[in-house]
């Protein structure tokens, strides 16, 4: 357990550290401004590319593998958006931040960091197709749902070319992009550019999680949410054990793959869920203060299902 704590807890720790600078200097979030844009338009897209850029091309076209995926994040977004809707008779817009608050985990600030460290660099290919294609889906899903509610005033033709576009030009779905076209074209940079890539890759992880920390810091809990006590579970603990069964259940894949994926759906809430909910004005500080919670909460779901996995107590296949 002492090597599990040794691997998880730098990363909290950034976390940490960061949430405690946001304390001690009181600075608006408009200071996150230039780090952000470092993080997701440089540092990140940088990573990605990087590490699809180098992969075997063979391995990028596992299709099925993305299908599973999305089906056991999706299954759960399902249950807890009926829930919202038939059980608590919640509007659409706040059952389907309820929704993404239980399926969309934060894979774009912890996961790269934290895949890597507990499975190396052959975490590197399903993390990046998880990534692109999740987001894919959650970047249609929250506007569209919202048109429901009323809070999408876009007419169908402008909100289907609105968000096709932006997913289109997101800059993280434009490094896997263009990591699939340098795999698929054997591309090789230069020794230079190759090397500041390196180094943007290497500055992604630390300083994204630092962001976090402040960012959760400038956003206090001023009460827990009533949702939490089902939105909690269902984040940290229903959506692994699905994404296990499905995994077991509808493929063969490498054991690096599975691990990678049951990482991935154990981390916590993304703070995207807090922006689409600013965007739309819908469920603001509920959505602020899932994440803080499931953030800090992950610190032990997520070192108890590395120890499950590093010490082989939870088999890769359950059905083989």
């Amino acid at each position: 357990m002492a090597e599990i704590s040794a691997l998880v807890l730098p990363f909290f720790g950034l976390i940490l550290l960061g949430y405690g600078a946001g304390k001690v200097r009181k600075l608006g979030e408009e200071s996150l401004g230039w780090l952000n844009f470092f993080i997701i338009y440089i540092a990140l897209p940088a990573l990605f590319f990087k590490i699809i850029g180098r992969t075997p091309v063979e391995q990028l076209t596992r299709f099925d593998f993305i299908l599973t995926s999305l089906a056991a994040t999706y299954s759960v977004f399902a249950v807890v958006f009926v829930s919202g809707r038939v059980f608590r008779r919640n509007p659409v817009g706040e059952s389907t931040l309820q929704g993404l608050a239980a399926a969309y985990g934060n894979i774009g600030y912890l996961g790269p960091g934290i895949a890597f460290a507990a499975f190396g660099e052959a975490a590197a290919l399903p993390l990046a197709l998880i990534f692109a294609f999740e987001n894919l889906i959650h970047f249609t899903i929250a506007p569209a749902f919202m048109a429901f509610d009323g809070h999408e005033k876009r007419p169908p033709l402008v909100l289907a070319k609105d968000v096709s576009l932006k997913i289109a030009l997101h800059p993280f779905i434009l490094a896997t992009l263009a990591g699939f076209v340098a795999a698929f074209t054997r591309f090789e940079a230069p020794i230079a550019p190759q090397t500041m890539i390196d180094n943007l890759a290497q500055a992604a992880a630390p300083c994204a999680l630092f962001a976090m920390g402040v960012t959760l810091a400038l956003r206090p809990l001023k009460r827990v949410p009533e949702e939490i006590p089902y939105i909690v579970p269902a984040k940290l603990i229903a959506l692994p054990v699905v994404m296990y069964l499905y995994m077991s259940a509808f493929g063969n894949f490498p054991a690096v793959w599975v691990e990678t994926a049951l990482l991935l759906s154990a981390l916590p809430t993304a703070t995207n869920v807090f922006v689409i909910a600013q965007q739309y004005d819908v469920w603001r500080e509920r959505a602020s203060a899932t994440v803080l919670i499931t953030t800090i909460i992950s610190v032990l779901t997520v070192s108890a299902l590395l120890y499950l996995l590093k010490s082989g107590v939870l088999p890769i296949d359950l059905f083989p």
